[in-house]
């Protein structure tokens, strides 16, 4: 479906203020790493990830991710998100491994802190998020299509979802365990993350992982139509209902994020986890090179 020329808006995150410009009727945010198009009439944004090559979850990745989700969120026109990457065959790799190898305690901390902000924003977020999972969703991307209200993935039997942290030597944090538990069940949810299980997408449908799977150019049109359906009901209850749902798990971080910070510096700073981040990141270059 084209996006409405007269009412596209165009955020690029990169800086909390952005470079704000009106072309046509358009208001264009100049940031760099994530897409925003906007369809005032229907209270609907499509976010799409653009950062290339795979969309990993850099820290400034997520910083620009939760701005633009912000902007998103204290414009009263729009209701509804939908989630998506801009590029081809990949929706998310998740959390940049680069940015929790060779570093210092502090950088640790300030990224594991942003990777929490994320979640939070996106698992508590009164808008009803849609992801269109167009690609690969491995570890930190499955996260984000957990967040969603609903997702939708496209039927390519190349695509995978799954939280595979185990298989990098890495063990899942709690919440997004608990994320997990509450979309799938606590058995599929143990097996899947101890052997760090990556689902095509009919074994994703089947497991509870997605909720729907259709051809690769009907998932945009699909989000739309699961947008309508939802944005059907009256906000209020909508959100109170999620929120109701919701809430006990983002408590259960929010009053332990602290040390969810500290435990996360200290896993990742010892020396194993550092070797094995190195053997999988030599072995992700000679891949490349």
């Amino acid at each position: 479906m084209a996006l409405a020329a007269a009412s596209r808006v165009l955020l690029h995150a990169g800086s909390r203020l952005g470079r704000r410009e009106v072309v046509d009727g358009a208001r264009r945010f100049a940031n760099k790493q994530v897409l925003v198009e906007t369809e005032d009439a229907a209270g609907i944004a499509v976010m799409k990830f653009k950062n290339p090559p795979v969309n990993s979850l850099s820290l400034e990745f997520l910083t620009e991710f939760v701005i633009s989700l912000e902007k998103l969120e204290n414009e009263k026109t729009f209701r509804g998100v939908i989630l998506t990457s801009d590029l081809p065959g990949i929706f998310s790799a998740g959390l940049d491994l680069r940015e929790m190898y060779g570093r210092n305690p502090a950088h640790y901390a300030e990224f594991w802190k942003a990777v929490q902000e994320l979640w939070l924003r996106l698992y508590m977020s009164k808008l009803m998020l849609v992801s269109a999972i167009n690609g690969a969703s491995p570890a930190g991307g499955c996260l984000i299509a957990l967040t969603s209200d609903y997702r939708i993935m496209a039927d390519n039997p190349k695509y995978t979802i799954g939280l595979n942290e185990s298989l990098l030597g890495i063990v899942a944090p709690f919440w997004f365990k608990d994320t997990f538990v509450n979309t799938i069940g606590h058995r599929a949810a143990e097996r899947a993350l101890q052997l760090g299980m990556l689902f095509p997408p009919a074994e994703a449908l089947k497991v509870g992982v997605v909720d729907e799977v259709v051809p690769e150019d009907q998932i945009h049109s699909k989000a739309r139509s699961v947008m309508a359906q939802w944005l059907a009901i009256p906000d209020h209850s909508r959100q109170l209902t999620k929120s109701m749902m919701r809430k006990a798990t983002a408590d259960n971080l929010i009053k332990q994020r602290e040390a969810d910070i500290q435990n996360f510096v200290s896993f990742i700073s010892r020396d194993s986890i550092q070797k094995s981040l190195h053997v999988y990141l030599e072995k992700l270059k000679q891949k490349r090179g």
